[in-house]
């Protein structure tokens, strides 16, 4: 931890991010509440309700905390969790879809398309297909292993793609 000075010039403490210890917990506890009920609706002002902040500043923070905005950070877990679910159950796809927080079935299988580059049902049978050896393997390293890299909004890899079938490959580079 670094000391700063803070506005009347006396010495606080800072976490790693630079970011004030009581406003790192607060945060914490917002996305403590998202991992708990990821299927629950979890817009920014509900956030900074939790942690006690303005909306701005709590989405601000939040991206700067954990490296990706609320949203995104949410879509993960929700995607994290359907995938499990595929793989370790026998529901529905709707089923599970409904359970993961999508209101529509469409919605779910092209962002999880987008994001994993298959569709659920492709996954599930791929899954299925694989032995399981997995079992000295402790379930949190999977879990990491498995999460989806979601580095750029969903929206611009749909952006980027449909560049590349238009203008080739090099009209994806970002800059």
């Amino acid at each position: 931890m670094t000391r700063t000075l803070d506005q009347r010039g006396s010495k606080q403490r800072r976490g790693p991010t630079g970011q004030d210890p009581a406003l790192l917990r607060r945060l914490l506890r917002a996305r403590d509440r998202m991992d708990a009920a990821p299927h629950e609706e979890w817009p920014v002002p509900r956030l900074a309700r939790v942690s006690g902040v303005s909306e701005a500043h709590f989405a601000r923070s939040f991206k700067e905390a954990f490296g990706v905005p609320p949203h995104r950070y949410l879509l993960t877990r929700r995607l994290e969790r359907a995938k499990a679910l595929l793989r370790d159950t026998d529901l529905p796809v709707t089923e599970i879809a409904f359970q993961t927080g999508w209101n529509s079935l469409g919605t779910f299988g092209r962002t999880f398309r987008d994001v994993t580059g298959e569709s659920p049902g492709a996954l599930r049978s791929r899954q299925r297909a694989m032995p399981h050896q997995l079992d000295p393997v402790p379930p949190c390293f999977l879990s990491a292993a498995h999460r989806p890299d979601l580095t750029i909004a969903v929206s611009e890899k749909r952006r980027l793609e449909a560049d590349a079938r238009v203008n080739g490959p090099e009209a994806t580079e970002v800059p």
